[in-house]
């Protein structure tokens, strides 16, 4: 059996603070929680099953977060308690910690002259094409969210627009990187 200690240092604030704001938004089980922050959350946000499972027994163990009831299937449902949402309040209040990034693309980019240049183009097309894609995605989001006349809807709103931000800051970059593909290209057919 975990001892508190583990169990409080296995649990980041982060995702302390993720399974509350999904809870503050309506009672569910473990997996409709994992759902709802991987389909809502996705753009900017992940919680592994590894994540949420010991975040839920800290915080029902802590008085943070209650389980309603027991489901057929074995799930249980949780909900947020009073000070479960005043936890939320106060992870919210905190400055967001500032991580590095970790983006396998520009790590493969940087060492690209291992590649050769028709593979980074490659690499750069398929980014563009998953910003295109994902640009849409987010409009349909946009649509849903702008309909919707709940409370959360205006901050959620903040979330969809930043992703937009970032789709298509990544085509703008897509677009200058096989400009400098092409002009490194055309560079090195001309010194042969």
């Amino acid at each position: 059996m975990t001892n508190r200690t583990e169990l409080t240092m296995a649990v980041s604030d982060q995702t302390q603070m993720a399974v509350l704001g999904g809870l503050s938004l309506a009672p569910m089980t473990g997996y409709a929680l994992r759902e709802q922050i991987r389909d809502t959350l996705g753009q900017f946000w992940s919680e592994s099953f590894g994540q949420i499972y010991p975040a839920l027994t800290l915080l029902e163990r802590d008085g943070l977060i209650e389980r309603r009831e027991t489901l057929r299937s074995g799930s249980s449902i949780f909900a947020v308690t009073p000070d479960g949402v005043q936890r939320l309040r106060e992870l919210l209040a905190e400055a967001p910690a500032r991580e590095k990034p970790r983006n396998g693309l520009l790590l493969r980019l940087f060492f690209g002259r291992q590649l050769g240049p028709d593979a980074c183009r490659q690499l750069v097309l398929d980014a563009r094409s998953r910003a295109e894609a994902e640009l849409a995605g987010l409009s349909a989001i946009r649509a849903e969210v702008e309909a919707d006349d709940s409370a959360d809807a205006p901050y959620i709103l903040l979330t969809v627009v930043a992703g937009e931000h970032a789709a298509r800051a990544t085509l703008a970059w897509a677009d200058d990187a096989l400009d400098v593909l092409e002009r490194q290209a055309t560079a090195t057919q001309r010194s042969q």
